[in-house]
């Protein structure tokens, strides 16, 4: 319960604010490459929502036509069926998320808004205490992890083109989406439909975060409406899937192993919840949702500075990582005063290394400080 306790989430909650903020702060994110790949990705998304759509206009364009000849206004039936494609569709198939994912896969733009974004938090951090004691002041995140390989994934996406990026994500998503489909399907089987989300929602947060908040989830499933707790499940589902793809720069280049990323995501699991929470609402805004992705990935930049150490120079770092596995100062960031987050840093270095990397930050390309 401790990883994923109310503390921990409004504090999640706290550094999307933040790190919003901060990221909005950085004219780099507003460059016109940026708008350029945002305005595709916008179009994009408009074309592939109208496709997954079809079935949906279909049943609608049907019912129409009966309409022409069979006087509907006193049945309710035809309104169910089309707000029930509608909620399967928002809620259970989460079609927003599929279309960030495919964005995600095809273009390197979301890796450079983070490594960018990651940059202009170290520029602020030192601008923030340039009149403080060097001794004390956190090292940088982006020089050395500009050093790290992406082994690969950009190189990837350049080569990927869109249909590809499509069945590349499609086959990754559709599992899921079959998952999720078929347990809401089974919510409609008499006796034992009333257990299937309550059931289904204790497994994965049993697994997730454990038995106390699986145990609440249970017992609220029990009592709240069939919508409301398809709602709160998928966006629960919908806000780890956002996370993980949102910290995929960062993974890309500090590489763990499968337990031990599973470990990392486990003790973090509060403080990310409600870090991604805003945004996968806000991500379903029809059209604003990849913008609104991009200011996602440039504020985990900032999260990222938070929730782990600054990590050391590419080479044998097998040490860093299994040290980075569990959240050693979880406690520390939790009670800090929200006015003092920019205080808090999990590791301190001496000062010939501070200025070292305060001095490579001041030099990077990109807009100075006014």
């Amino acid at each position: 319960m401790s990883n994923f306790d109310p503390n921990a989430i409004i504090r999640g909650a706290q550094l999307t604010l933040v790190g919003a903020n901060r990221a909005l702060q950085n004219p780099g994110l507003f460059t016109t490459d940026h708008y350029r790949q945002a305005a595709i990705a916008v179009c994009a998304g408009l074309a592939i929502r109208i496709i997954l759509n079809v079935p949906i206009y279909t049943v609608k364009a049907f019912i129409w036509v009966i309409s022409v000849f069979v006087n509907l206004d006193q049945e309710t039936w035809d309104e169910t069926v089309v707000n029930g494609l509608d909620f399967i569709s928002r809620h259970v198939l989460q079609i927003p998320f599929f279309l960030m994912m495919v964005m995600s896969s095809i273009t390197p733009t979301l890796d450079n808004v983070f490594m960018d974004s990651l940059r202009w938090v170290d520029q602020t951090y030192v601008q923030k205490h340039k009149s403080d004691d060097p001794s004390h002041l956190r090292a940088m995140y982006y020089p050395p992890l500009k050093m790290y390989s992406d082994h690969g994934a950009n190189e990837r996406k350049e080569r990927r083109s869109f249909l590809d990026g499509v069945i590349v994500v499609a086959t990754r998503y559709g599992k899921k989406a079959a998952i999720s489909l078929a347990i809401y399907l089974l919510t409609f089987v008499p006796k034992v439909g009333p257990l299937v989300l309550p059931a289904a929602s204790f497994y994965t947060f049993n697994k997730a975060v454990g038995p106390i908040p699986a145990a609440i989830v249970f017992a609220s499933g029990l009592v709240l409406p069939k919508p409301y707790m398809v709602s709160f499940l998928q966006t629960y589902f919908a806000s780890r899937s956002l996370m993980s793809q949102l910290l995929r720069p960062y993974f890309d280049r500090i590489r763990f192993t499968k337990q031990q990323k599973k470990i990392w995501f486990i003790d973090r699991s509060g403080v990310l919840f409600g870090f991604s929470l805003a945004f996968a609402i806000m991500v379903k805004v029809p059209l604003l949702g990849v913008l609104i992705y991009g200011i996602a990935e440039a504020s985990t930049a900032y999260l990222i500075t938070k929730i782990t150490e600054p990590p050391p120079p590419p080479g044998d770092n097998k040490e860093f990582i299994e040290s980075e596995v569990r959240w050693k100062n979880k406690h520390l960031l939790l009670n800090l005063p929200l006015d003092k987050l920019d205080a808090y840093n999990a590791k301190l270095t001496g000062a010939d290394e501070v200025s070292k990397h305060a001095d490579r930050v001041a030099t990077m390309p990109g807009k100075k400080f006014s």
